[in-house]
């Protein structure tokens, strides 16, 4: 499996091109700001046809360069419909009023083609099965994409692409419009506390981790599992490789 990414734009976020291998057909999450190019480079480089993008959630340094990378490559968008407002509306999501400057000249707006994300689907994309898990906190309609071990091998990790879920040594900001504390504790125990320890979460800002090394770091994993065996709740699974 071959995994290109690169930190775009003024927010640094996380651009990915996923495939199989090089010189198959692939699929882009998140082209946020000033990322067009980015993702020009990463498809000459591995010789990549882009089949989609998908959209972690709709807040702009996520979404910015959805109109051109779609309209370049003839493709869809995937997102959730919670957050579908925010490719057309972008000061909603960051509660700025509507005509204030926003980084400027930003070509906002949705492409030709907008697919919706349901938790719980199995998205079959460039011969790669992603499942997606709605996990509201961040924005209403935030979604991680997960690809299992089979993936990419016997000798590859289960991969969770986390946009802005769970970063290494924290997780994402919840006092935008739509953000909300409660969910987002809720969806980092029903979404990352299950995974395997050598899941290799790649999220929408920083560094890459693993789910054990923020099993064992992270203070909201530490406290979220720590509350559920006080409670008598299911145990952490056996962590690998630590």
């Amino acid at each position: 499996m071959l995994i290109a990414g690169f930190p775009a734009g003024a927010w640094g976020t996380n651009c990915y091109l996923v495939a199989p291998a090089a010189g198959e057909e692939c699929v882009i999450i998140d082209p946020g700001h000033q990322a067009t190019q980015g993702v020009a480079d990463a498809v000459r480089k591995h010789r990549l046809k882009p089949v989609a993008v998908v959209l972690t959630h709709g807040h702009i340094d996520h979404v910015a360069s959805v109109v051109p990378v779609c309209g370049a490559h003839g493709v869809s968008a995937w997102i959730h419909p919670a957050d579908r407002y925010m490719m057309s509306d972008p000061e909603k999501g960051l509660g700025r009023s509507i005509g204030m400057p926003l980084m400027g000249e930003l070509t906002v707006g949705e492409p030709d083609g907008v697919e919706e994300l349901t938790d719980g689907a199995a998205l079959r994309l460039a011969g790669l099965d992603f499942a997606v898990s709605h996990a509201p906190g961040h924005t209403k309609g935030s979604v991680t994409f997960g690809l299992p071990e089979s993936a990419g091998g016997d000798d590859i990790p289960p991969v969770l692409f986390s946009g802005d879920l769970l970063f290494a040594g924290s997780v994402g900001r919840t006092d935008l419009p739509g953000g909300d504390h409660a969910e987002m504790i809720e969806s980092l125990g029903r979404v990352c506390l299950p995974l395997d320890d050598s899941t290799v979460v790649l999220s929408g800002h920083g560094p890459q981790t693993t789910i054990g090394q923020e099993r064992a770091t992270n203070p909201y994993l530490r406290e979220l599992a720590a509350a559920r065996a006080s409670d008598g709740g299911p145990a952490a699974p056996p962590r690998r490789g630590m």
